[in-house]
Protein backbone atom coordinates (compact mmCIF):
# COMPACT_ATOMS: atom_id res chain seq x y z
CA UNK A 1 0.00 0.00 0.00
CA UNK A 2 1.51 3.53 -0.78
CA UNK A 3 2.63 5.57 1.89
CA UNK A 4 -0.19 8.66 2.08
CA UNK A 5 3.19 10.75 3.44
CA UNK A 6 4.88 10.56 0.23
CA UNK A 7 3.80 12.42 -3.04
CA UNK A 8 3.72 8.83 -4.95
CA UNK A 9 0.44 8.28 -2.68
CA UNK A 10 -3.13 8.66 -3.39
CA UNK A 11 -3.19 10.60 -6.78
CA UNK A 12 -5.81 12.86 -5.83
CA UNK A 13 -3.92 13.96 -2.67
CA UNK A 14 -3.67 17.81 -2.87
CA UNK A 15 -0.05 18.75 -3.07
CA UNK A 16 -0.36 21.67 -0.65
CA UNK A 17 -1.04 19.35 2.01
CA UNK A 18 2.27 17.38 0.18
CA UNK A 19 4.33 19.56 0.45
CA UNK A 20 3.28 20.44 4.38
CA UNK A 21 4.46 16.33 4.59
CA UNK A 22 7.53 17.15 2.93
CA UNK A 23 8.25 20.55 4.71
CA UNK A 24 8.01 18.46 7.92
CA UNK A 25 11.17 16.01 6.71
CA UNK A 26 13.96 15.94 8.49
CA UNK A 27 16.17 14.11 6.30
CA UNK A 28 17.58 16.30 3.78
CA UNK A 29 18.37 14.20 1.26
CA UNK A 30 14.83 12.46 1.60
CA UNK A 31 13.19 16.36 1.45
CA UNK A 32 14.99 17.20 -1.39
CA UNK A 33 14.00 14.00 -3.68
CA UNK A 34 10.56 14.18 -2.68
CA UNK A 35 9.89 17.77 -3.60
CA UNK A 36 11.66 17.12 -7.08
CA UNK A 37 9.12 13.90 -7.08
CA UNK A 38 5.76 16.15 -6.04
CA UNK A 39 6.52 19.11 -8.60
CA UNK A 40 7.33 15.84 -11.23
CA UNK A 41 3.76 14.06 -10.03
CA UNK A 42 1.90 17.74 -10.29
CA UNK A 43 3.36 18.15 -13.93
CA UNK A 44 1.62 14.96 -14.61
CA UNK A 45 -1.89 15.41 -13.39
CA UNK A 46 -1.25 12.58 -10.60
CA UNK A 47 -1.31 15.24 -7.95
CA UNK A 48 -3.71 18.21 -7.84
CA UNK A 49 -3.84 21.59 -6.09
CA UNK A 50 -6.78 22.66 -3.94
CA UNK A 51 -6.80 26.58 -3.49
CA UNK A 52 -9.45 26.19 -0.70
CA UNK A 53 -7.85 23.74 1.52
CA UNK A 54 -7.06 25.16 5.24
CA UNK A 55 -4.15 23.28 6.83
CA UNK A 56 -3.15 23.94 10.22
CA UNK A 57 0.35 24.03 11.04
CA UNK A 58 2.28 21.61 12.77
CA UNK A 59 4.97 22.65 15.52
CA UNK A 60 7.44 20.84 14.27
CA UNK A 61 8.30 23.44 11.29
CA UNK A 62 10.69 23.21 9.17
CA UNK A 63 11.57 19.56 9.28
CA UNK A 64 15.84 19.83 9.56
CA UNK A 65 18.45 17.60 10.96
CA UNK A 66 20.24 17.50 14.17
CA UNK A 67 22.94 19.01 12.51
CA UNK A 68 23.86 21.28 11.09
CA UNK A 69 24.63 23.10 14.81
CA UNK A 70 22.84 26.97 13.97
CA UNK A 71 24.14 29.85 15.44
CA UNK A 72 24.20 33.33 15.42
CA UNK A 73 25.80 34.32 11.83
CA UNK A 74 28.53 37.01 13.27
CA UNK A 75 29.95 33.90 14.89
CA UNK A 76 30.47 31.98 11.10
CA UNK A 77 34.45 32.84 10.40
CA UNK A 78 35.02 33.26 6.86
CA UNK A 79 37.59 31.23 5.24
CA UNK A 80 39.38 31.55 2.09
CA UNK A 81 38.70 29.77 -0.89
CA UNK A 82 43.08 28.29 -2.11
CA UNK A 83 42.19 25.72 0.13
CA UNK A 84 40.17 22.26 0.15
CA UNK A 85 39.01 23.34 3.90
CA UNK A 86 37.85 26.73 2.70
CA UNK A 87 35.91 25.93 -0.17
CA UNK A 88 34.57 22.88 1.77
CA UNK A 89 33.30 25.54 4.10
CA UNK A 90 31.84 27.54 1.24
CA UNK A 91 29.79 24.66 -0.39
CA UNK A 92 28.87 23.47 3.08
CA UNK A 93 27.45 27.25 3.57
CA UNK A 94 25.62 27.51 0.02
CA UNK A 95 23.87 23.89 0.40
CA UNK A 96 22.48 24.85 3.30
CA UNK A 97 21.10 28.40 1.77
CA UNK A 98 19.33 25.89 -0.62
CA UNK A 99 18.09 23.51 2.07
CA UNK A 100 16.66 26.89 3.70
CA UNK A 101 15.29 27.59 0.02
CA UNK A 102 13.72 24.23 -0.06
CA UNK A 103 11.72 24.68 2.97
CA UNK A 104 11.08 28.22 1.89
CA UNK A 105 9.08 27.50 -1.45
CA UNK A 106 7.45 25.09 0.22
CA UNK A 107 6.06 26.65 3.05
CA UNK A 108 4.73 29.18 0.20
CA UNK A 109 3.04 26.18 -1.16
CA UNK A 110 0.74 24.81 2.08
CA UNK A 111 0.84 28.29 4.25
CA UNK A 112 -1.37 30.81 1.41
CA UNK A 113 -4.95 29.23 0.68
CA UNK A 114 -6.90 31.00 -1.75
CA UNK A 115 -3.83 32.10 -4.51
CA UNK A 116 -4.63 30.74 -8.01
CA UNK A 117 -3.26 27.33 -9.23
CA UNK A 118 -0.21 29.19 -11.09
CA UNK A 119 1.29 30.55 -8.07
CA UNK A 120 1.13 27.01 -6.31
CA UNK A 121 2.69 25.74 -9.47
CA UNK A 122 5.54 28.07 -9.99
CA UNK A 123 6.20 27.81 -5.66
CA UNK A 124 6.52 23.82 -6.12
CA UNK A 125 9.19 24.53 -9.08
CA UNK A 126 10.90 26.51 -7.09
CA UNK A 127 11.21 23.70 -4.33
CA UNK A 128 12.06 21.26 -7.25
CA UNK A 129 14.75 23.48 -8.57
CA UNK A 130 16.19 24.61 -5.53
CA UNK A 131 16.30 20.60 -4.42
CA UNK A 132 18.39 20.21 -7.04
CA UNK A 133 20.16 22.71 -6.23
CA UNK A 134 20.75 21.16 -2.99
CA UNK A 135 21.53 17.99 -4.21
CA UNK A 136 24.75 19.33 -6.61
CA UNK A 137 26.03 20.88 -3.66
CA UNK A 138 25.76 17.97 -1.24
CA UNK A 139 27.54 15.97 -4.38
CA UNK A 140 30.50 17.90 -4.62
CA UNK A 141 31.00 18.98 -0.91
CA UNK A 142 31.15 15.21 -0.91
CA UNK A 143 34.06 14.70 -3.00
CA UNK A 144 35.50 17.19 -0.30
CA UNK A 145 34.87 14.32 2.49
CA UNK A 146 32.06 15.93 4.12
CA UNK A 147 28.48 15.79 4.29
CA UNK A 148 25.69 18.31 4.93
CA UNK A 149 25.65 19.00 8.96
CA UNK A 150 29.51 19.36 9.57
CA UNK A 151 29.91 22.92 10.03
CA UNK A 152 27.45 25.45 11.67
CA UNK A 153 24.94 27.36 10.04
CA UNK A 154 22.63 30.45 10.83
CA UNK A 155 18.52 30.49 10.27
CA UNK A 156 18.26 33.90 8.83
CA UNK A 157 15.99 32.77 6.08
CA UNK A 158 13.78 30.75 8.48
CA UNK A 159 13.20 33.56 10.66
CA UNK A 160 12.12 35.86 7.81
CA UNK A 161 9.68 33.33 7.05
CA UNK A 162 8.72 33.36 10.60
CA UNK A 163 8.05 36.80 10.47
CA UNK A 164 6.05 36.94 7.38
CA UNK A 165 3.88 33.74 8.25
CA UNK A 166 0.57 35.50 8.35
CA UNK A 167 1.09 37.70 5.31
CA UNK A 168 1.52 36.57 1.41
CA UNK A 169 1.96 39.72 0.35
CA UNK A 170 5.21 40.15 2.61
CA UNK A 171 6.46 36.71 2.03
CA UNK A 172 6.63 37.44 -1.76
CA UNK A 173 8.35 41.14 -0.78
CA UNK A 174 10.65 40.17 1.50
CA UNK A 175 12.06 36.34 0.92
CA UNK A 176 12.08 36.33 -3.06
CA UNK A 177 12.66 39.78 -3.86
CA UNK A 178 15.05 40.31 -0.99
CA UNK A 179 16.92 37.87 0.67
CA UNK A 180 17.26 35.41 -2.07
CA UNK A 181 17.67 38.21 -4.40
CA UNK A 182 20.90 38.96 -2.53
CA UNK A 183 22.00 35.35 -4.08
CA UNK A 184 22.19 37.40 -7.80
CA UNK A 185 24.91 39.99 -6.08
CA UNK A 186 27.02 37.30 -4.72
CA UNK A 187 27.11 34.63 -6.92
CA UNK A 188 28.98 36.45 -9.41
CA UNK A 189 32.34 37.22 -6.73
CA UNK A 190 31.56 33.84 -5.60
CA UNK A 191 32.07 32.35 -8.70
CA UNK A 192 35.25 34.32 -9.80
CA UNK A 193 37.04 33.05 -6.53
CA UNK A 194 36.15 29.69 -7.04
CA UNK A 195 37.52 29.82 -10.58
CA UNK A 196 40.51 31.48 -9.76
CA UNK A 197 41.03 28.92 -7.09
CA UNK A 198 41.00 26.24 -9.99
CA UNK A 199 37.72 24.82 -8.32
CA UNK A 200 35.91 24.82 -11.86
CA UNK A 201 33.92 22.19 -10.83
CA UNK A 202 32.17 24.43 -7.94
CA UNK A 203 32.07 27.02 -10.47
CA UNK A 204 29.95 25.67 -12.29
CA UNK A 205 27.58 24.41 -9.92
CA UNK A 206 27.08 28.19 -9.12
CA UNK A 207 26.51 29.12 -12.68
CA UNK A 208 23.70 26.40 -12.57
CA UNK A 209 22.03 28.06 -9.10
CA UNK A 210 22.55 31.89 -10.50
CA UNK A 211 20.42 30.39 -13.93
CA UNK A 212 17.63 29.55 -11.67
CA UNK A 213 17.62 32.02 -9.25
CA UNK A 214 16.89 34.65 -11.42
CA UNK A 215 13.56 32.95 -12.54
CA UNK A 216 12.88 32.89 -8.44
CA UNK A 217 13.44 36.31 -8.11
CA UNK A 218 11.15 36.43 -11.14
CA UNK A 219 8.39 34.54 -9.79
CA UNK A 220 8.30 36.44 -6.81
CA UNK A 221 8.68 39.79 -8.11
CA UNK A 222 5.16 38.58 -10.41
CA UNK A 223 3.36 37.50 -7.06
CA UNK A 224 4.49 40.58 -5.51
CA UNK A 225 3.22 43.21 -8.37
CA UNK A 226 0.02 41.02 -8.99
CA UNK A 227 -0.95 41.30 -5.20
CA UNK A 228 -0.08 44.92 -4.74
CA UNK A 229 -2.31 45.26 -7.94
CA UNK A 230 -5.51 43.62 -6.44
CA UNK A 231 -5.11 45.12 -3.39
CA UNK A 232 -4.52 48.65 -5.48
CA UNK A 233 -1.25 49.38 -3.87
CA UNK A 234 1.89 51.09 -5.24
CA UNK A 235 4.66 48.40 -5.36
CA UNK A 236 7.26 50.63 -4.58
CA UNK A 237 5.61 52.20 -1.52
CA UNK A 238 4.57 49.12 -0.05
CA UNK A 239 7.75 47.33 -0.46
CA UNK A 240 9.34 50.28 1.19
CA UNK A 241 6.94 49.70 4.23
CA UNK A 242 7.08 46.31 4.77
CA UNK A 243 10.67 46.46 4.34
CA UNK A 244 10.83 48.87 7.78
CA UNK A 245 7.84 47.06 9.50
CA UNK A 246 9.16 43.13 8.88
CA UNK A 247 12.49 44.55 9.72
CA UNK A 248 14.15 43.45 6.69
CA UNK A 249 18.51 43.77 6.32
CA UNK A 250 19.57 46.85 4.50
CA UNK A 251 20.57 46.41 1.00
CA UNK A 252 23.98 47.04 0.50
CA UNK A 253 25.76 46.44 -3.12
CA UNK A 254 27.33 46.00 -5.01
CA UNK A 255 24.40 44.80 -6.85
CA UNK A 256 24.22 42.72 -10.09
CA UNK A 257 21.96 45.07 -11.62
CA UNK A 258 21.74 42.43 -14.86
CA UNK A 259 20.83 39.68 -12.88
CA UNK A 260 18.10 41.60 -11.10
CA UNK A 261 16.62 43.23 -14.32
CA UNK A 262 16.72 39.83 -15.67
CA UNK A 263 14.68 38.80 -12.51
CA UNK A 264 11.62 41.76 -13.39
CA UNK A 265 13.04 44.53 -11.09
CA UNK A 266 12.44 47.71 -12.63
CA UNK A 267 14.15 50.74 -13.67
CA UNK A 268 13.16 52.73 -10.81
CA UNK A 269 14.14 50.10 -8.14
CA UNK A 270 17.75 49.55 -10.09
CA UNK A 271 17.95 53.29 -9.64
CA UNK A 272 16.90 53.12 -6.18
CA UNK A 273 20.00 50.74 -5.96
CA UNK A 274 22.35 52.43 -7.65
CA UNK A 275 22.51 54.93 -5.54
CA UNK A 276 23.11 52.43 -2.44
CA UNK A 277 25.78 51.02 -4.48
CA UNK A 278 27.27 54.27 -5.00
Amino acid sequence: MPDASSPTGPDLRCARQAALDILCERDPQMKAARARELYAQVQSGKVSVDPSLQLAEPACLPGRPERPPLVEPGSLKRRGMQTEAGRAVLLHALAHIEFNAINLALDAVWRFPSMTDEFYLDWLKVAAEEAYHFSLLSARLGEFGHVYGDFPAHDGLWEMAERTRADVLARMALVPRTLEARGLDASPPIRKRLAQAGDHASAAILDVILRDEIGHVLIGNRWFRHLCDAAGTDPHVTYVCLAEQYRAPKLRGPFNFEARRDAGFDEAELRALAQLDD
